[in-house]
């Protein structure tokens, strides 16, 4: 068996807008190994979600491009593929948790038509084995009463409901990678942990490797094992999710920490970073993060640093990095 379940080589997706090109995603590598959860975390905008539609071929072209060495599932180049054989794929052997369940089901047909769809259109079985299986599935996400919810339209759900009934789907062909846009987005505290908890729980259960989007850095402490930080479609800062929270080598990861409210401080106010996310139609010379960095040297503002190993396993691209690391030492 292959070590690695995909891997990500130099990915690049831009936009045409009118006579300008936005660069969404901008040399971005990934390496999932089977049975792993890796997170990819940053701001609103950064490329996260852009990301995950790259690696299903699921960007619109035009105005989309999807340009890339090479996107490996299981030693497969998907970007080879036909549209046929990404079908195939889709849902299959690689299954998406969309960011809003509510547009993401069809409001016009029943949840268990939409689930049983999923399983007939990818596995050889007839329609009674597939409600059998959707029945499961809905059972395996802690519906209660599934052959009763069967028969629910998605609006008389409430959103966590949605939501189970989009992991079910997701999960009903079994896949060997699910692809998970902010999971918990819009949900209320207790429901989002039932749903991390859920996801975990069939993780395990089922063996498949996890590729989480998010913002929330508690939603990746809880389930990663390894972390990428994105800002303007670039990886700023890749590690194990230890090292990142006990010892973040980037300016932006630090902010993003900072950020974040802690049960063991009492402060009357959060830290901001300041500034805002630059425009991808016009990102600034040099390290992007720079106009918002308080560390930011000449060397910041003209040349772009490279993603490189700083510490075992540890890759930033900064270019005071490595002098924080041995101050540190």
């Amino acid at each position: 068996m292959q070590e690695s379940l995909l891997k990500v080589r130099n990915l690049r997706t831009t936009f045409q807008i009118g006579e300008k090109k936005l660069c969404a995603v901008d040399g971005i590598n990934l390496n999932i190994k089977y049975a792993g959860t890796n997170a990819i975390v940053g701001e609103s905008g950064c490329g996260k979600s852009v990301t995950l539609l790259s690696i299903l071929r699921l960007i619109q072209t035009p105005p989309g491009r999807i340009d890339a060495k090479q996107i490996l599932f299981e030693g497969r180049n998907l970007l080879r593929l036909s549209e046929k054989e990404m079908r195939e794929i889709r849902g299959n052997e690689i299954a998406m948790i969309f960011q809003e369940p509510m547009s993401s089901l069809n409001p016009v047909f029943k949840v268990g038509d939409q689930i049983i769809e999923a399983i007939t259109l990818h596995q050889d079985v007839n329609r009674r084995e597939a409600m059998d299986r959707a029945i499961e599935m809905l059972r395996l996400v802690r519906i209660p009463d599934p052959e009763k919810r069967l028969q629910d339209y998605p609006h008389q759900m409430s959103g966590g409901m949605r939501q189970r009934v989009m992991i079910a789907m997701a999960l009903s062909c079994h896949p060997k990678l699910l692809l998970a846009d902010e999971p918990t987005t819009a949900l209320d505290v207790s429901i989002q942990a039932q749903i991390l908890e859920l996801i975990r729980q069939l993780k395990h259960d089922l063996g498949m490797a996890i590729l989480l989007v998010t913002h929330d850095l508690a939603v990746v402490a809880e389930l990663a094992q390894r972390t990428v930080v994105m800002y303007s479609g670039k990886i700023m800062e890749e590690a194990d999710v230890f090292s990142i929270f006990s010892s973040p080598l980037h300016p932006y990861t630090e902010g993003l920490l900072k950020s974040m409210p802690r049960l063991d401080e009492e402060v009357k106010q959060l830290h901001v970073i300041e500034g805002f996310v630059p425009d991808a139609i016009s990102f600034p010379e040099g390290c992007r993060f720079h106009p918002r960095c308080t560390y930011a040297t000449d060397e910041c503002k003209e040349i772009e640093p490279i993603l490189r190993q700083i510490a075992p396993g540890h890759l930033v691209a900064c270019h005071i990095a490595e002098k924080r690391v041995r101050d540190a030492d």
